[in-house]
């Protein structure tokens, strides 16, 4: 077999057989894009930002189909099967790079849709209801306190109505802290603005790295495909159409 045709298959199926574990990468990647932005939600502002997780969960859907597809066609050698293939690749090639460029413009886009709709939950917080619980997550699960540090708590009401103290969500310890600015140690002190604009920027730039990946993949298995097909229009006749 010519090492050419030969390299080509080898590239076609391993991209066929892959196509699920990149399917399931991916839908995990869109699903966790997805579960950081809900878990957040109160405050982010934009939400246009969950575009890239859902072109990437479409993504994931239509790779789990068409795997079948690319391998069965590479098997039979058929024109027609590796010509339908070539434009599944084709597709989901743009996709994914339309993914990455919305995930690019939007990853800038981030810090500036937190600051104001953060501001306003933290200054209404009262310590029961539903945004006061996603602020409490929030500082919890971060370890921060207030928007910017922990002074940002200073002009709230909760602060003035609750003899100068911060939640308790803010505290290391919550056994030993009563929320008091004079027990800092107890405290942390980081702002939650800047360490959930870095979570968000951290989860784009994972996805941007797992699409590029699959977008290079995808590249060389659209060569692959014109390699087989050009070479067996001059120098193979084995390929036999589908519906022969």
């Amino acid at each position: 077999m010519d090492c050419g045709i030969a390299t080509s298959k080898s590239i076609l199926l391993f991209l066929s057989l892959t196509f699920w574990a990149a399917g399931a990468a991916l839908a995990y990647v869109g699903a966790y894009m997805i579960k950081s932005y809900d878990t957040f939600e109160s405050f982010i502002q934009d939400k246009h930002t969950l575009i890239p997780a859902a072109i990437i969960i479409g993504i994931s859907v239509v790779m789990f189909i068409f795997g079948l597809v690319g391998c069965c066609a590479t098997l039979r050698e058929s024109k027609f099967g590796l010509s339908f293939f070539f434009l599944i690749i084709m597709v989901i090639f743009a996709a994914e790079v339309a993914a990455l460029v919305f995930t690019f413009i939007y990853q800038g886009k981030v810090n500036a849709s937190l600051s104001d709709p953060m501001n306003k939950i933290f200054s209404k917080y009262d310590g029961q209801d539903a945004d006061a619980s996603a602020v409490d997550l929030l500082q919890t699960q971060l370890q921060c306190c207030g928007v910017s540090n922990y002074t940002s708590w200073t002009n709230t009401t909760w602060f003035k109505t609750h003899n100068n103290t911060v939640p308790s969500s803010c505290c290391k310890n919550t056994t030993l802290c009563t929320g008091r600015l004079d027990q800092l140690s107890l405290l942390n002190v980081e702002g939650c603005e800047a360490k959930l604009d870095h979570l968000l920027r951290d989860v784009m730039t994972y996805g941007m790295l797992v699409i590029l990946g699959f977008a290079i993949i995808k590249f060389f298995g659209m060569l692959s495909v014109c390699v087989i097909t050009c070479k067996s229009g001059s120098q193979r006749s084995g390929y036999q159409p589908l519906y022969a």
